[in-house]
């Protein structure tokens, strides 16, 4: 019988990995082609961290799945490895950043780029030095909202390392995969590319010193969750909805990610977003269009804070389509909403370090 990486590959696509509910080839946990001499098999995994509770399990799962699918006669050898090797307690990935932030929804559609790139852009009005990465590295959309959809990000040499410059614009340094891909087509990467993506635009860039790190993070959950939860020290999450009730159902299960005792992240508290319609021509009047303060409730029903409630109003979705951002604008109601939000953000971040 002559072995072949197809066969091996295809036997590991029938693990399941219990952290992400994925196979192991979809999980991006088989590093490199799998090396093959005679009946010999060496298969590398790369697991999370070395405390992972599903090791030993998965890996006994490897080895009866290539024996099973492929022949009992195979000599297999699995050799594991980590994606965050321990370091010194003193020592963190981004040691100049004092707050690192995640803006996160339950489901698409309900303005969470839009609010991360305002609250950012406020922050940094508030006199903040402020990071702000777009990790959605399949609909990356902070370069049209900062209208640089244009720059090219280049290496700078710090302490013998090349680093990648982020783009500043509005007082805020950018990063985004969009940066790097064509705009027009589409961005078919396995989970192990776009996680190490990721992971380049952390490590491998020239943040300094910062008071906040926004982190755009994708709808739902996923594998880039997980890896930001895994690489970085997140201060909190803020989690964006709409007021109705499909969009609060899923803003639930952002919340349970978070909380869950294996992440234990803190939620800093609710944005309501779309809460209300406003006319521009009447000004005074709202209207309740996708029901009525849905996330205020579910603020209370979790007890964490409601930390702002954004209209609905058309000038938002242009100016984010112009590349200038409704925070920019203390004098509207949309600007002003987003400042207040920058400054309740910053209010239970103090909180938190208080304690």
């Amino acid at each position: 019988m002559t072995l072949y990486p197809k066969l091996i590959m295809d036997a590991l696509a029938t693990v399941m990995y219990a952290g992400t509910k994925k196979n192991l080839v979809e999980s991006g946990m088989v590093v490199d082609t799998p090396s093959i001499n005679g009946m010999k098999v060496r298969v590398v995994l790369e697991f999370p961290r070395d405390t992972d509770p599903f090791l030993k399990s998965t890996v006994k799962a490897a080895e009866a799945a290539i024996h099973y699918q492929v022949s009992n006669e195979v000599e297999v050898e699995i050799v594991t490895e980590f994606k965050s090797k321990a370091r010194p307690k003193d020592e963190k990935l981004l040691p100049q950043v004092k707050n690192i932030i995640a803006v996160s929804s339950g489901k698409g559609g309900v303005g969470k780029s839009t609010v991360a790139a305002n609250l950012a852009i406020a922050l940094a009005r508030l006199g903040y030095k402020v990071g702000l990465l777009d990790t959605d590295i399949f609909g990356p959309s902070v370069p049209k909202m900062f209208h640089v959809e244009d720059a090219n990000p280049y290496a700078v040499e710090i302490d013998g390392r090349n680093l990648i410059e982020p783009i500043e614009k509005y007082g805020v340094k950018l990063l985004s995969i969009g940066f790097f891909v064509s705009p027009d087509t589409a961005t078919l990467w396995r989970g192990g590319m776009a996680t190490n993506a990721l992971k380049q635009l952390l490590a491998d860039a020239n943040w300094g010193e910062l008071d906040y790190f926004i982190l755009d993070t994708p709808p739902g959950t996923s594998d880039i969750h997980l890896t930001l939860l895994q690489t970085l020290t997140i201060t909190g999450a803020v989690i964006v909805s709409t007021p109705q009730q499909v969009a609060l159902a899923d803003a639930r299960k952002g919340i349970d990610m978070y909380r869950n005792e294996k992440v234990n992240v803190p939620i800093l508290g609710l944005i309501e977003n779309m809460a209300w319609f406003t006319p521009a021509e009447l000004p005074g009047n709202r209207y309740y269009i996708f029901g009525r303060e849905g996330c205020k409730k579910l603020a209370e029903e979790m007890q964490v804070p409601l930390l702002a409630q954004i209209p609905l109003v058309q000038s938002i979705c242009e100016s984010g389509d112009q590349g200038e951002p409704a925070a920019l604008s203390s004098d509207t109601a949309t600007g002003l909403a987003f400042i207040n939000l920058a400054q309740s953000v910053v209010t239970v971040v103090n909180r938190r370090i208080a304690k």
